[in-house]
């Protein structure tokens, strides 16, 4: 059976449920759930041992479960571009790590992973960390507040701005500010402070969570911030009550749409900086708030699998379950993090993490449950990345995509669904450079960036010189053989900057 043949199959297996589901009323529903700087390491279905979370690990159980899963990068924003596109986000200038107030940085015209699934009829929502601008020039958080998710396909938004420890520190739902008072506008700079705004920097006893590196501007809630606000009292999160809001405007999408498929893009605030769950998690771990708030995140994937269990939903609904990068201990606030990490390993047995060319930078968690069609309790070691989602789904819902749609996204969905042991053959990661993954072979390009960021304790992966690593025999990358294998490095060198020049890498 030919590729064609296998995937006409696949749809017609799963449209009329032969796979051993009773027959679908519709395509399944799908739910991303994208965890914030979630390590390889840091659940317990992934070898956590000092921190337990039995909800992602039923996700496991139930479904499958992936070791060779990559974010696109080592940092959120490009990540988060390339999962909507199905882009490589270094393709386009100004897609590293937003400010609060940026532009929004994906076209309106553009095919993204709302647009295609809304295309094939779902209902599309997104609840959580957005990260991706917002608006075409200076915003006015007191008006309306677009273009934004909605332009670029979803139905329902109610979303974080950009990150919980930059300025503003309010939910957007749909177009506007959550409970603003017009009478008390919110101004928002990355450039000075407003006139007797106090900042963390000069009121540190105002504090209840003190910085440890940046992160010492605008004080909102008894933490400092980036960046400078003034007004919004009414509209200000209180942040140990965010996993709340967010689960609970998640579950009430799934209520609301339990009759039509639905398609929820669920990125989580946990466990990005500050770390503040509520309290209570306090204690769930030894590892004071970072270990507290995987907890916390664990808890609101219990809410979502409840609800749909409630719903009648759990047998028609896809779950996929990662991280938009690798692990970060100090990113910024003194919370006992580096003091109590103890023996746990948040990148597994992978060299670096966040903000890392190292493998524990763009190697996460990725688990996938769809009961009847994804065998339960099984392991995949076939290479994937999260931009491979909109090419897969496309295929799951008789999608096809054009030829400038998701260029660098693959339809992996014979893998995705565990149907295929052969996932990519290779992938471009980034981080400070750009880095090749081709077969058993990790290829760094070179640069002149520092090697160790001393702030966040991080092997960055930088060299001047190119750098190759065995993945087979040698996962955490500690043994460069580039100078042993100079060919090949040349060859994916040239490898990668014929897909850098060429604009796409999707055949």
């Amino acid at each position: 059976m030919n590729r064609r043949q296998f995937l006409q199959t696949l749809s017609a297996v799963t449209a009329t449920g032969l796979l051993g589901a009773a027959k679908p009323a519709s395509h399944p529903n799908i739910i991303f759930i994208y965890a914030d700087d979630l390590g390889y390491g840091d659940v317990s279905c992934y070898g956590a041992t000092s921190v337990h979370t039995p909800n992602i690990d039923s996700l496991a159980a139930q479904g499958l479960r992936f070791t060779d899963a990559h974010a696109t990068s080592a940092t959120c924003t490009p990540s988060r571009y390339s999962v909507m596109t199905g882009q490589y986000a270094w393709r386009k200038k100004g897609t590293g790590v937003l400010p609060g107030d940026a532009s929004l940085v994906i076209d309106t015209h553009q095919l993204t992973l709302p647009s295609l699934l809304k295309r094939a009829g779902y209902t599309t929502g997104i609840v959580g960390k957005w990260h991706l601008g917002l608006g075409s020039g200076e915003i006015d958080w007191n008006g309306e507040i677009k273009p934004g998710p909605m332009e670029l396909g979803f139905d329902y938004s109610f979303i974080i701005p950009a990150t919980p420890d930059r300025v503003p520190c309010v939910f957007v739902e749909n177009h506007r500010v959550v409970n603003l008072n017009p009478n008390d506008p919110i101004h928002v700079s990355y450039k000075a402070p407003f006139p007797g705004e106090l900042t963390g920097k000069d009121h540190p006893e105002l504090l209840k969570m003190k910085p440890s590196h940046g992160h010492n501007m605008a004080i909102v809630d008894g933490v400092s911030r980036i960046g400078y606000m003034e007004g919004g009292k009414s509209a200000l999160w209180v942040d140990e009550d965010i996993a709340d809001t967010l689960s609970s405007k998640a579950v009430r999408f799934i209520e609301e749409n339990s009759h039509r498929p639905f398609f929820l893009y669920y990125p989580a605030h946990d466990i990005h900086v500050p770390r503040l769950p509520n309290p209570r998690f306090a204690g769930k771990t030894s590892m004071g708030p970072r270990g507290d708030a995987i907890a916390e995140l664990d808890w609101c994937v219990g809410r979502i699998l409840q609800t749909l269990e409630k719903q009648g939903l759990a047998q028609n609904t896809l779950l996929i379950l990662s991280s938009d990068n690798g692990p970060v201990v100090d990113d910024g606030y003194h919370d006992d993090a580096v003091e109590r990490l103890g023996a746990h390993k948040p990148a597994g047995i992978y060299r670096g993490g966040k903000y890392s060319n190292f493998d524990g930078g763009t190697r996460v968690p990725f688990i996938a449950k769809w009961p009847n069609h994804i065998k339960p309790g099984t392991t995949s070691d076939a290479l994937v990345d999260q931009i491979d989602l909109m090419a897969s789904f496309a295929s799951l819902v008789g999608q096809p995509l054009r030829r400038e749609d998701g260029p660098d996204s693959l339809d992996l969905l014979p893998a995705l669904i565990g149907r295929s042991p052969k996932g990519r053959q290779s992938l471009v990661e980034e981080a400070g450079s750009l880095a090749l993954v081709d077969d058993k072979w990790k290829l760094i390009r070179g640069n002149h960036k520092p090697a160790y960021d001393p702030n966040t304790r991080t092997e960055l992966g930088n060299s001047p010189e190119p750098q190759l690593y065995d993945r087979t025999n040698d996962p955490a990358e500690r043994h460069n053989v580039a100078a042993t294998h100079p060919d090949l490095v040349q060859r994916m060198l040239d490898q990668i900057n014929h897909i850098e020049s060429a604009g796409r890498s999707r055949p």
